[in-house]
Formats: C-alpha cells, sequence, structure tokens
C-alpha cells in the first residue's frame, strides 16, 4: 500500500533557499518516492500539521503573517487550497490542532505570540480569534515562542519560548479553555542564553524534553499533568564533549519505543543519540554525520524503522536506519533530492 507524505520548501532569497513551495510526494512498497504534485504558489510553506481526520492540512508560511489551509484527495493525497489566513503575528513557525478538531494553534516567533484561528465547517480557517502574548524586558519588546505542542491529555499547551537579545527563556504551559482561549499556569525560567526551540512528550506524560537551540543542549523536565506544573531535572549537551566550536540545536525527537531520543544539531551538521533511563534521564550514545548541511528538521517513518532528516542547506532528506535495540542509526542509502526541506509529515 502507497504512503502519501508532504514537504515543506522554503522559497524565499532572504533565507538562501532555492524550493518550490510544497510538495506531494507517493511512495511505494519498495520505498520509492515519486513526486505527484507541487503547489509552487507558496511563500516558505515551512511547517504544516494534519486535522484529527487527517481531511486537511495546514501550513505556516515562514517570515510573513500567514497561514493556509488545503483539503486533501485521500486517493492520491493532492491537495486543493482553501484559503489563506492571518496568522496572528509575523513568522509563524509552527502549527497544531487541539484534540476536540475546532482550534488551530499557531506559534509566531517575531510577532511573541501564540494565536487561535478557528476551524471552519469546511475545513478553512477563520482570523486569529485569540492571542497570547510572550511579554519582554521592556513594554516594546516580546520574548520568541518557537513551538506549541500538547501534553498526551491534549489539555495542556506547551510553548518553548526564546529570549533571544530582549525576552525570557522559558517553557510555558497553557491550559485551553472551550472557545479556545488559554490560560497559563505555568511558567518554567530556563538560563539565560538557552534559547529553548523545540520540545516532545515521553507516552507516559511525564517526561518532557526540550532543546535548547543555543546552548546546544537537551533539557529533562518532570510534568505534572495534574496541574501542568513542570520541573527541570536535567541539562545534557547535543555535541561530542571534545567538540569546541559552534552549534544549533534544532530538531528532537523521540523514537515510538520511547527508548530513545535524537537532537538534530546545525553547523555542527550531526544527530545526538540519547538512551531514556528507567527514570527519564538522558545518557548520550554518540553522534552520526547528518550526511549533509543544516538538519533542521526529522521524522520517524510511519513504522518507526527509519529517522528521515531533513538537510535544509544541502537539499536532501537522508534516510537512516533505527536499531530498535541500541538506538543506532545506520544510513539506508535513499536520498530524496528536494530543494530546501523543512519539513515532512505523512498522511
Amino acid at each position: 500500500m502507497k504512503k502519501i507524505a508532504y514537504v515543506g520548501c522554503r522559497t524565499t532569497k532572504v533565507r538562501n533557499a532555492s524550493g518550490k513551495g510544497l510538495k506531494v510526494y507517493s511512495i511505494d512498497s519498495d520505498g520509492d518516492w515519486n513526486e505527484v504534485q507541487i503547489i509552487s504558489d507558496l511563500i516558505n510553506p515551512s511547517y504544516q500539521c494534519f486535522d484529527k481526520n487527517r481531511d486537511f492540512l495546514y501550513s505556516v508560511h515562514g517570515d510573513i503573517n500567514a497561514v493556509s489551509s488545503f483539503k486533501i484527495e485521500k486517493s492520491t493525497g493532492k491537495l486543493s487550497h482553501l484559503n489563506t489566513v492571518d496568522s496572528g503575528g509575523k513568522n509563524p513557525v509552527f502549527i497544531t490542532v487541539d484534540k476536540k478538531n475546532q482550534y488551530i494553534y499557531v506559534a509566531t516567533l517575531q510577532g511573541g505570540a501564540v494565536s487561535v484561528l478557528k476551524r471552519n465547517a469546511d475545513g478553512s480557517l477563520t482570523n486569529p480569534i485569540f492571542k497570547s502574548v510572550f511579554p519582554g524586558k521592556t513594554k516594546e519588546n516580546i520574548s520568541h515562542p518557537h513551538q506549541c505542542i500538547w501534553d498526551k491529555s491534549g489539555n495542556y499547551l506547551i510553548v518553548p519560548a526564546q529570549g533571544r537579545n530582549d525576552g525570557f527563556s522559558q517553557v510555558n504551559v497553557f491550559k485551553s479553555n472551550d472557545d479556545g482561549s488559554l490560560n497559563i499556569v505555568n511558567c518554567c525560567m530556563a538560563e539565560i542564553g538557552d534559547d529553548p526551540r523545540h520540545a516532545v512528550f515521553h507516552d507516559n506524560n511525564r517526561y518532557l524534553y526540550v532543546v535548547n537551540e543555543k546552548r546546544n543542549s537537551a533539557a529533562f523536565y518532570l510534568f505534572d499533568e495534574n496541574n501542568g506544573n513542570l520541573m527541570n531535572k536535567q541539562k545534557i549537551s547535543t555535541l561530542p564533549k571534545d567538540y569546541e566550536g559552534e552549534g544549533q540545536a534544532s530538531a528532537v525527537v523521540i523514537h515510538p519505543n520511547n527508548k530513545f531520543l535524537y537532537v538534530s544539531n546545525r553547523i555542527h551538521d550531526s544527530i545526538a543519540a540519547f538512551e531514556i533511563g528507567e527514570f527519564g534521564y538522558l545518557k548520550c550514545n554518540g553522534h552520526t554525520d547528518c550526511m549533509g548541511k543544516t538538519p533542521r528538521f526529522m521524522t520517524f517513518s510511519p513504522d518507526g524503522k527509519q529517522l528521515l532528516v531533513a538537510n535544509e542547506d544541502s537539499h536532501t532528506i537522508k534516510i537512516f536506519h533505527v536499531d530498535y535495540k541500541t538506538g543506532n542509526l545506520s544510513f539506508s542509502g535513499k536520498t530524496i533530492e528536494t530543494e530546501s526541506p523543512v519539513c515532512v509529515v505523512f498522511l
């Protein structure tokens, strides 16, 4: 049975990108990727998500102020554009849907906010109906939310935010209301300069792992789903001990077996592998060359047997086999060549 994959690609010269837009691929039983559609009139379709029924695809447009909705033709995976609306802030970088399939939540990095958009009956989106702003050091400044993910219960929205020069490095926890609005219930401050970027939950919903972009570290937090409290327990480098150069940690993913965590390192161009211990603590198992440049995004194949790494600046998606027992990665020999890839989602 064929699988469908969607690949978002950066498109603008400002990003030194050469992407053509949003691509649709059909993957056959031999693992060969065949391009079936390109939606080319899009600016930086840089992150995508589905609705809960997987009938619709939603995409942010990085660096501008827009979010688009698409209807999915299930037999082919092809997309039909429904509408494009305001994202509620500049440079939307992440998008997700709530557990009731009613609202879309968007993190806007330069907008300093998480915006809430309502889903219409036909799958299209409204303009933002609510916005939670992340204050900075002064009234004129903001902090910079880089992601918004739900805990496993779907009751709490976790938002890593970066301080950069004018804000605060923090991991925020929000409770959602029936009208889609958000109430903050916890703010866990990170160290100055950490700049939390992305997070991922263990299936037990108690272990939260956050990648700190600027300090090149992975942080382990204990999460209490009864009240939304977070407690930082560990911070460990994502770079080799003997490495003295620069880095920018980017993506973080946890294997479906919940035994291994992976973090991509830009500049160092590697994948750091960690073993998750009995009580959630991380132990580094080594580093793997990403076989490209700027591994911005990672995801697992639907069966968990492969790790896909989107190397933005070498225009490739590299596919690695995952050893279920050790977590070790080995290159599969499969490369998907596509310009400036920054997101991959499977239908």
